[in-house]
C-alpha cells in the first residue's frame, strides 16, 4: 500500500517517526514535508497530500499539525477526500471501518509518538466493513456533487 504523509510545524516529529514506522512495516510511504521545523500553512501541506490520493499515487494519506483539526478541515475541502482527526484507539479503527476515511489527521501536540504510531496502525491495519455503512459513505460523498 502506498501512504503519502505530510505535516506542519507542529507535527514534524511526529511524522518522521510515522515514516519510518510505516517503511519499517512494508509500506511506500511519500513524504511531502516539511522536512526542517520552519512555520508553514497547513492546507498547503493537505492539499498536496490529499493529491497524491485523488490522483491515485497513494491510497491513504496521513496529515499530522498541533491538534490535527486544522489539516481535517483543509483535507475534507479536497474531493473525493474523507478526513478524520483522531486522538484515541476507536475513532482510528472506526473511521476505517464505518466511514472509509482515506486521510488520518493527528495532533502533534495532543498525542505522544507512541499513540500516534499506535493509531495509524490501527488505521491502516482496518478494512471498510461495507454494507450498510457503503450507502452512509456514498451520501457523504454525493454531498460534494
Amino acid at each position: 500500500m502506498k501512504i503519502a504523509i505530510g505535516c506542519d510545524h507542529g507535527g514534524l516529529e511526529h511524522k518522521n517517526a510515522i515514516a519510518e514506522h510505516l517503511k519499517a512495516r512494508g509500506f511506500e510511504v511519500t513524504d511531502l514535508g516539511i522536512y526542517e521545523q520552519v512555520s508553514v500553512d497547513y492546507p498547503d501541506i493537505a492539499v498536496k497530500v490529499c493529491n497524491k490520493i485523488t490522483n491515485g499515487e497513494a491510497q491513504l494519506g496521513i496529515l499530522i499539525c498541533g491538534t490535527g483539526i486544522g489539516m481535517s478541515i483543509a483535507a475534507n475541502k479536497v474531493k473525493g477526500i474523507r478526513a478524520a482527526a483522531c486522538s484515541e484507539h476507536f475513532s482510528a479503527k472506526y473511521t476505517r471501518l464505518h466511514n472509509n476515511s482515506n486521510v488520518l489527521c493527528l495532533g502533534g501536540r495532543v498525542i505522544g509518538v507512541g499513540t500516534a504510531l499506535e493509531l495509524v496502525d490501527l488505521f491502516v491495519d482496518t478494512e471498510f466493513e461495507g454494507g450498510r455503512h457503503e450507502n452512509r459513505v456514498n451520501k457523504i460523498m454525493n454531498i460534494e456533487k
